[in-house]
């Protein structure tokens, strides 16, 4: 994995888990030998930045200060995050928006933070007092820049687009019929403010609430996703289900026949819902109105999960795109080769990946977690991406906690796969102190 300096101290520390317990070391034959405490994420990158300091005294204070302060807003993101999408709050409580702004403003800090540290550390090597920097304002999570917008301002215009629709039932002396007021929303969304949805999103920019308010261009689902939103800022609720890789949104109604009426070429359900509804190959060309009725209505935390795989699925693809066909779960199937041929595990070292992206990944992988934690398909990827991260400690321990969960078939893939992560954190332990390599059978 090739990284900068600056990049390889942060890319293994920019994460909160709150389900980890204590660390436990093995010896060579798998055996617990003593557990410690975990040291916090944060604090791992708090010491790195605290030993990333220019020569320069003053400059020291000022840029440790800038430093702390995106660590600051990474955590409390994160704990935003956690606190909205709580089990105890109400699922209809819960703001779409709130949560994916959090979600972007902690990605925002951690590259942020990057540059920060990379700046420090190229300042070093220099030898310079002059650090520059791209930084923009920042002193807490609510003043967070994030496209020249805080969170509370991109909340604000959410509203604004719902006030422009309002402006244009008046202008129509439209009353509150649920077609009108569709065809008022359409209006404002898709021709004054031009939305449209990339077919396939391959800029990350297209996948935060953010980007796409600011750029009015991203994927389906962050589409729909404003979309519920500024109608539910009208008052009319929009409902929305997964159906094959699209997520679909219609208005509650006592009458679906109406949505799917075709006006000037067009149906309602389908101006809302773009192209996938007349694409063949896609489920959604198959709907109507009486199958729509029969669809599992997703819920607010449903439709959050939904845009954080599909966050954890982009950053891993970019992570990954020197490596053609790599798959997480690709090492799980050399264990048993490796064995047979060799008899020497090949470990990460065989990838390049991009760290940044990976950690954004792992990330979002977090988070997905924290709303599905008994999700054995999910955690065991999690672990397989701080397998690749050089996170052996951790990939043990969510491999491990995955074994609990999984079928028994899966548990037994894992099985000889974590066995061998034992060892290649033992080796990597042994190499931090200078001792010889230890050979992984």
């Amino acid at each position: 994995m090739l990284a900068s300096p600056a990049m390889t101290a942060v890319a293994t520390a920019a994460g909160i888990r709150c389900d980890h317990g204590p660390c436990c070391f093995w010896n060579e034959k798998g055996n617990k030998l003593r557990s410690r405490t975990k040291q916090s994420s944060f604090s791992r990158i708090a010491s790195v930045s605290a030993s990333a300091s220019p020569l320069s005294t003053n400059l020291k204070t000022k840029e440790l200060s800038r430093s702390q302060i995106y660590l600051e807003v990474l955590k409390a993101a994160r704990e935003r995050f956690t606190q909205e999408i709580s089990f105890q709050s109400k699922d209809k409580d819960i703001s779409l928006a709130k949560v994916l702004l959090y979600v972007a403003a902690e990605d925002e800090a951690f590259l942020a933070l990057n540059r920060e540290l990379d700046a420090e550390f190229l300042s070093k090597e220099r030898r310079s007092a002059s650090v520059s920097s791209d930084a923009q304002k920042c002193d807490s999570l609510d003043n967070m820049p994030m496209s020249g917008r805080t969170i509370s301002q991109w909340l604000s215009e959410l509203a604004s687009i719902a006030k422009e629709v309002e402006a244009e039932l008046i202008s129509r002396d439209i009353g509150c019929h649920l077609v009108e007021v569709l065809e008022a929303v359409n209006v404002v969304f898709f021709g004054l403010k031009g939305f449209k949805r990339t077919p396939v999103p391959v800029d990350s920019k297209c996948s935060y609430l953010h980007s796409v308010l600011s750029s009015r261009c991203g994927s389906a689902t962050l589409l729909s996703i404003i979309y519920i939103e500024v109608c539910r800022r009208l008052g009319l609720t929009i409902v929305g289900s997964r159906v094959g890789e699209d997520f679909l949104i219609w208005p509650q109604t006592g009458n679906p026949e109406e949505l799917f009426k075709v006006t000037n070429g067009k149906s309602l359900f389908a101006i809302v819902n773009g192209r996938c509804v007349d694409d063949p190959k896609s489920r959604a060309s198959d709907l109507t109105s009486n199958s729509l009725l029969g669809l599992e209505i997703a819920s607010n935390r449903d439709i959050i999960g939904i845009a954080l795989a599909n966050l954890i699925r982009l950053h891993w693809k970019r992570a990954s795109r020197l490596n053609h066909g790599l798959m997480l779960t690709t090492p799980l199937r050399l264990v048993d080769y490796a064995s047979e041929k060799s008899n020497k595990f090949d470990n990460s070292n065989a990838c390049v990946l991009r760290p940044q992206d990976l950690r954004l990944a792992i990330m979002a992988s977090e988070r997905l977690l924290i709303l599905q934690p008994h999700n054995w398909a999910l955690r065991r990827d999690h672990g397989m991406m701080l397998y690749y991260n050089k996170d052996y400690g951790e990939a043990v321990q969510e491999l491990s906690i995955c074994m609990a969960f999984a079928p028994e078939e899966e548990a037994e893939i894992l099985e000889p796969f974590v066995e061998k992560l034992h060892l290649l954190r033992l080796e990597a332990s042994w190499k931090s102190m200078g001792h010889n390599h230890l050979t992984v059978p």
